[in-house]
């Protein structure tokens, strides 16, 4: 099954890493690092192949100041979550 997660950050340079299982929860790693970043809104749309339906969804922001995690929540088919 195809699992999608739309998410907002607040500044640019972000990458995807990947995804991982953590239990029931489904992982979304993303990756800012340096120094300079634009300051604006930036939306990306991730698409994922696994092989069971998450409890959870989760994104894990990892940055040169550490690591951020955001829960998505499901709105028609679709994870969201947003960098606060």
């Amino acid at each position: 099954m195809k699992v999608t997660l739309e998410v907002t950050f607040r500044m640019g340079g972000v990458d995807f890493r990947g995804h991982r299982w953590d239990g029931d929860t489904l992982v979304f790693e993303f990756e800012r690092r340096g120094d300079a970043y634009i300051q604006v809104l930036s939306d990306r749309k991730v698409e994922v192949d696994v092989e069971k339906r998450p409890k959870k969804v989760v994104v894990e922001l990892h940055t040169k100041e550490g690591t951020k995690t955001y829960e998505a929540f499901e709105r028609d088919g679709v994870y969201m979550a947003a960098e606060l």
